[in-house]
């Protein structure tokens, strides 16, 4: 999948959480979400992103998929 959909994606979950918690509440629930409704070729896609580069995703959507990785 195109990693600039998935950063996209993930940035919108992070932002609805962050929308109405803390950052730190906002990264386990985006986490949570990935972990329950993403694929693990999607997941792991994210990661290896957020590892190398990251560029495009916010905070909170970072931090959720570091904390997968």
């Amino acid at each position: 999948m195109d990693i600039h959909h998935l950063a996209r994606m993930a940035n919108q979950i992070g932002e609805f959480f962050a929308s109405g918690m803390e950052h730190e509440a906002a990264v386990t629930a985006t986490v949570n979400h990935l972990r329950n409704f993403w694929e693990p070729r999607m997941r792991h896609q994210l990661i290896e992103y957020a590892k190398s580069d990251g560029a495009e995703l916010s905070a909170v959507a970072r931090a959720a998929a570091l904390t997968l990785g």
